[in-house]
């Protein structure tokens, strides 16, 4: 018998809200869409008009992919507590990013940038600064997009739609609605995605309750597994050798969260800073989903949940199947499948933005149309979707959440510009630029040092096999480990700053500086904003009144 025998139900309801999604995808082109003329602020942003409602979703898409419903729980499979590193990161992240991107939100809408390279132009009046940061945001976005296919892949080698053409057709999908729709589209079909999403961890919380053994003989299964691996770093609890690298992880991780390109475009496209806060102060419920994910890791242990093939990214699938009805399974299927086209959508817009903005237009064609550009960056969201997919042929990592670290080593080199940008320009345009590349040099270099180790102990490829860098490589004799994002991130800092210091001491001039102190504080109302308003609103402005 194949193995799509026997999953005739999932793999109908599956195709079914794929279908589903598709047609909002194409429909979404025209959703609450203004009668303006379609530019690359429409198709990227949506206009700029994203109320408390779509946003909560749109943001939630952002966050919450493949990553969270995949990634995470195949890591607490294989390595126990170390794999909950995701849990307390995202309660990390969530108070420095409301004090953060408001700013950010606030300077874009005054100056109409689109993606955060734009805004480290303006900041630090430097072309070649800028270039680097919109290079490094598409760089580290690839790898990112590749985790959410190697979610969706997941899912269909587990109903047995192994190869090439699966993946292959619902890649198109993705590729076709976002070009047609932008970002209108993941936002709303991110709706879909969450409701199932919550439908899923509620269905597996009340199963897993029923079962005989319930949660207590999950955690007691669990740490009967690890107690006999031959591994000293895995285990129910965290042992003291991983201490130093779970909590450089955690911060590490926090810090580069939002600095991904998709992340800042869900928050570029709300209405106003109010929304934003709203959003940022209640994205935290998320994170009670959060771990419950990450718990499914040891549930697949006690129901003796077997990797397809042995890939252990099919390990949350399978459980569903093994544990679930053929219709309920069919619907956590598809919001695993839905929960990795959405966030693969936001993107590649925003690395579509990245290199429309910063690169085509800054150093291509100044002098191109709006409507050039516009079809520019559709043409680049389906190159970089091409790129993600090589990602996942290059590295085949152990665990595909390694995609989103190895991701997280290179975005978190952009701190110094954008972030701590948001807050001083004292930082001296050359010492930043030495800084990143000094950072992003580091990384690379640790990361090619760190072999890819089996489950059997075996090395299965000597470079970019993980983003944890055993500290005896500085000759230590210590088993402990760190994050290679934030070793590069110290480098990074300490070029940065030492440079700024020389920089300024020899008298090299720094750039100037286009924004302004009240740049950061604007809001909807404000005049420097308020053509925008109006467009995203349809307000007649020669009459002062509002056209719905």
């Amino acid at each position: 018998m194949t193995r799509i025998e026997g999953h005739e139900v999932q793999l109908a309801i599956f195709v079914l809200m794929l279908t589903l999604i598709t047609v909002l995808g194409f429909a979404a082109a025209r959703w609450r869409r203004p009668n303006v003329p379609y530019d690359l602020e429409e198709w990227g942003l949506g206009g700029r008009a994203f109320g408390n409602f779509v946003t909560w979703f749109l943001l939630g898409g952002d966050v919450y992919t493949a990553y969270t419903f995949v990634a995470v729980p195949a890591l607490v499979f294989g390595m126990g507590a170390a794999g909950f590193f995701a849990v307390p990161y995202v309660m990390i992240v969530y108070p420095l990013v409301y004090l953060m991107l408001p700013r950010l939100w606030s300077v874009a809408h005054v100056h109409g940038f689109l993606t955060p390279s734009e805004f480290v132009r303006a900041r630090f009046g430097s072309r070649t600064l800028a270039l680097l940061v919109a290079v490094t945001g598409i760089v580290a976005t690839m790898p990112y997009i590749a985790l959410q296919l190697v979610g969706l892949e997941a899912v269909l080698k587990v109903m047995g739609l192994g190869g090439v053409w699966p993946l292959s057709t619902a890649f198109a999908v993705l590729a076709v609605f976002t070009f047609k729709s932008g970002l209108r589209a993941p936002a709303l079909i991110s709706i879909v995605k969450d409701i199932l999403i919550l439908w899923t961890v509620l269905a597996v919380v009340i199963v897993v309750a029923m079962l005989s053994a319930g949660w207590g003989g999950v955690f007691h299964d669990a740490a009967e597994k690890f107690a006999h691996s031959p591994s000293h770093t895995d285990g129910l609890l965290l042992g003291p050798t991983g201490q130093v690298g779970y909590a450089t992880l955690v911060v590490g991780s926090a810090l580069g969260l939002f600095l991904y390109p998709h992340a800042q475009t869900g928050v570029l496209a709300a209405r106003n800073r109010a929304t934003i806060k709203r959003n940022l102060a209640a994205l935290p419920v998320y994170s009670l989903m959060l771990g419950i994910m990450a718990l499914l890791g040891f549930v697949a242990i006690s129901a003796d949940v077997k990797p397809v093939g042995g890939d252990r990214n099919t390990v949350v699938p399978a459980l569903f199947d093994a544990i679930l009805p053929d219709w309920c399974a069919g619907l956590a299927f598809a919001a695993i499948g839905i929960g990795a086209l959405v966030p693969a959508a936001i993107m590649s817009i925003a690395a579509a933005n990245l290199f429309t903005r910063s690169i085509y237009r800054e150093f291509l064609r100044p002098h191109a149309t709006s409507a050039e550009e516009t079809l520019v960056s559709k043409m680049a969201s389906l190159t970089v979707k091409v790129g993600a997919v090589l990602v996942i042929l290059l590295l085949a990592p152990q665990f595909s959440i390694d995609l989103q670290l190895i991701g997280g080593v290179i975005i978190l080199q952009t701190l110094p510009a954008v972030a701590i940008g948001l807050y001083t320009a004292w930082l001296h345009r050359w010492a930043l630029v030495a800084g990143l590349v000094c950072g992003l040099a580091t990384g690379l270099t640790l990361l090619y040092q760190i072999p890819q180790v089996g489950p059997n102990g075996v090395i299965v490829r000597d470079h970019f096999g993980g983003s944890s860098w055993p500290l005896a490589k500085l000759g230590l004799d210590t088993p402990y480990t760190v994050y290679v994002g934030a070793a590069a991130l110290v480098i990074n800092l300490i070029v940065a700053v030492g440079g700024t210091l020389v920089l300024e001491s020899v008298r090299v001039p720094s750039g100037i500086d286009m924004t302004d102190r009240r740049n950061y504080f604007a809001d909807e109302s404000d005049d420097a904003i308020r053509r925008m308003t109006e467009l995203v609103d349809g307000a007649d402005v020669r009459r002062g009144v509002h056209v719905r």
